[in-house]
């Protein structure tokens, strides 16, 4: 007996639900947003670049007349830009039911955010760690609400220390490394945000998704024969072995809209491809003191600070 594959149809009717998509001009989190639009959701494209936040918005225009798309610009190497964004969504919305936290990616070269963050950590982790806090109200006056968080395979081959998020500065930095340990980060937060919306008796709830290894515009800044074997149309292994960005999208659609999800689940491919089904996320993604260690260094660096735990609920 063959299990279901989940798929764009099992997506439930969206109307009447807003949605956010961070990184959404491109790859996974277009098409995260343009299914969502799809599916009757009023869609928000945050992204960096106003260009191609209106050219993302004419597609899902294009395939969904009518479609209510609106752009948010936010760029997540910068808390001062994030903090101008969430003040932004406040003034044109009372309520948020979804918070897809999709923006990411790495740098093949160590750079520094203008607040001194590793770019990597920062972009992934540290900017949509402020930003669902400076929104998180939006979300948790609504009944079903959920904030969606990226994973990655990556994750599993992670590692982190909560007092120093930048262990390889500099000509030690090593991209992957650097990626894999801000996926991690993204699973530690996305556990610890459900433990804390639920402590606090939020209707909201915290799930995540991966992709999978989809093909996407990821590896931009790599060398021109690292790209070469990563193009499906040069190299027929890597469309083998990958997926698209649609099929990709999946998961963490699953995580956005089945109605049987609960807080904590994650969603994506058992492997490198396929449809997504529950998965589960590596034992260190659910280390409760690297949880609560993270969270609070993401607090520190950040300045912001939500959600707070008492010390009965520590270990709970």
């Amino acid at each position: 007996m063959t299990r279901h594959r989940w798929s764009f149809e099992d997506i439930p009717v969206q109307h009447g639900r807003t949605a956010l998509v961070t990184g959404a001009s491109t790859g996974l989190g277009f098409a995260i947003a343009d299914a969502l639009a799809r599916r009757g959701a009023d869609v928000v494209l945050a992204c960096r670049d106003a260009g191609r936040a209106a050219a993302a918005a004419d597609r899902i225009w294009a395939g969904s007349p009518g479609a209510v798309v609106r752009t948010l610009l936010v760029d997540f190497a910068s808390l001062a830009s994030v903090r101008a964004a969430a003040r932004r969504l406040h003034d044109e919305y009372d309520h948020l039911d979804l918070l897809v936290n999709n923006v990411g990616g790495f740098r093949v070269r160590y750079a520094v955010t203008e607040d001194g963050f590793e770019s990597t950590m920062a972009v992934n982790h540290l900017g949509p760690f402020a930003f669902t806090g400076l929104v998180l109200d939006l979300l948790t006056r609504t009944a079903g609400s959920r904030v969606v968080t990226m994973g990655s395979n990556g994750h599993r081959q992670g590692t982190i220390d909560p007092a120093d998020l930048d262990p390889e500065p500099g000509p030690a930095y090593r991209f992957m490394a650097a990626y894999n340990r801000a996926k991690l980060a993204n699973l530690l937060f996305a556990h610890e945000l459900d433990r804390r919306l639920r402590a606090a008796g939020s209707p909201a709830i915290a799930v995540a998704g991966h992709p999978g290894l989809a093909r996407t515009e990821g590896g931009r800044e790599m060398n021109s024969l690292i790209r070469a074997a990563l193009n499906p149309k040069v190299n027929p292994l890597a469309l083998a072995l990958s997926q698209s960005a649609a099929k990709g999208a999946l998961g963490p659609l699953r995580a956005a809209t089945d109605p049987n999800a609960r807080g904590g689940d994650y969603f994506g491919p058992r492997g490198r491809t396929g449809y997504p089904e529950l998965v589960t996320s590596s034992t260190l993604s659910h280390d409760d003191r690297l949880r609560r260690r993270l969270w609070e260094a993401s607090e520190h660096l950040t300045d912001v600070t939500y959600l707070p735990i008492h010390e009965s609920e520590a270990s709970s």
